[in-house]
């Protein structure tokens, strides 16, 4: 770029003073500042730009090797299961049902009988198999209900006796 040294610098700003003036020299060199200070900004924001789209189109590049790759994945992934549904379904054709003539024992396979239905549990099934009879609760002294603390020394002062 330019080669600009100390010697070339005090040559220039020798040339400056006697061309502009030692009252005008001040303002020159601060507009002269701004106006650099302006361009190394413009500059690096046109880098930065510049490091953004390259950024962003490497980012799109990955986003579509992803994508391919998880789409030949899903299309391996269909293909084995449509070839293992399609041999289940074979296996199963090839089965005969059994004939009407056939003994109905226990033991035989059934074609009609559903599978069975899963029913869920009454609600807090968990908490009801481990809770505590009441009857021992109340051997034993467990609080049942939540007392305030005034209530509970209400409950345990002494009666007074009428007289």
């Amino acid at each position: 770029m330019l080669d600009i040294g100390v010697s070339k610098l005090l040559l220039i700003g020798g040339i400056a003073l006697v061309v502009i003036g030692p009252e005008r020299l001040p303002r020159v060199a601060r507009m002269a500042g701004t106006m650099l200070g302006r361009a190394q900004r413009y500059v690096s924001d046109v880098k930065a730009e510049v490091n953004r789209s390259m950024e962003l189109d490497e980012l799109n590049r990955v986003k579509r090797e992803f994508e391919t790759a998880a789409r030949d994945v899903g299309d391996s992934v269909n293909q084995g299961l449509n070839q293992a549904t399609q041999d289940v379904n074979d296996a199963v054709g090839s089965l005969e049902p059994p004939s009407p003539s056939a003994s109905t024992d226990d033991d035989t396979f059934r074609w009609e009988d559903p599978p069975p239905v899963y029913q869920r549990p009454n609600k807090h099934w968990r908490v009801k198999r481990g809770a505590m009879p009441r009857w021992y609760k109340q051997r034993q002294g467990v609080r049942q209900h939540v007392q305030s603390g005034a209530a509970r020394v209400a409950r345990h002062r002494p009666r007074r006796s009428p007289g």
